[in-house]
């Protein structure tokens, strides 16, 4: 039976990848997406549910689905403030997390970062560490956490520091071997790859780390 798929985060790096890659699947026969604005496509498998991520609430009727593909993420730099970086990193996903498994779905796949830890020293790998914590809780049968290392591709707002960094990381790629093989650049393509096949995965939490991510 073909099932249905929930993206949040469809117009990110790694969700615009996802989104054609989900339409594409026969294994599912409808897609949700859900964010602050519509994508410009039109697909006879996709739905759109347009609504603010604190709203999220009044539209969770509209978010049955069967697997849950979560790419909300923002940066401290895009979100200004920590409390603002928080909200979208922390809050919107673990709120989505909880709305959905209310609803009964199976899966939850959503991506965190390299290094991520609760306890960490660095603010933004401790937040990430703070919501897998959270998502490991809610009751999912089968719990995907991604952990890419630097993302490489187009984004709608381009990152200098991330740009400068892809081009350092490609130079110095051929040498990143052995233990240095989680540090090598991914895409968002590649992730995005990665999260849709975890789908077939048996349930359980399981956790993708940067290297694993490449097949």
């Amino acid at each position: 039976m073909q099932k249905t798929a929930l993206l949040a985060g469809a117009t990110g790096l790694i969700g615009s990848q996802l989104l054609p890659l989900l339409l594409s699947s026969e294994r599912y026969a409808k897609v949700i997406v859900v964010g602050r604005k519509a994508v410009p496509i039109i697909h006879p498998k996709l739905v759109q549910v347009t609504t603010e991520l604190d709203k999220l609430e009044d539209v969770r009727f509209k978010l049955i689905a069967d697997d849950v593909y979560c790419c909300l993420g923002t940066t401290m730099k895009q979100a200004g403030l920590k409390e603002a970086f928080y909200q979208v990193d922390f809050l919107y996903v673990v709120k989505l997390a909880a709305l959905t498994a209310g609803n009964f779905a199976a899966q939850f796949m959503v991506v965190s970062s390299m290094g991520a830890h609760a306890e960490s020293r660095i603010y933004y790998s401790r937040v990430k560490g703070e919501m897998e914590a959270a998502v490991r809780q809610t009751p999912f049968r089968a719990i995907h956490i991604f952990r890419p290392s630097l993302l490489l591709g187009e984004r709608a707002q381009p990152r200098l520091g991330e740009q400068i960094a892809a081009v350092v990381l490609k130079v110095l790629q051929p040498l990143m071997r052995g233990p240095l093989l989680k540090y090598r650049p991914v895409t968002g393509a590649t992730v995005a790859a990665a999260m849709l096949r975890a789908a077939e995965d048996d349930g359980g939490v399981r956790v993708h780390e940067s290297a694993e991510l490449v097949q």
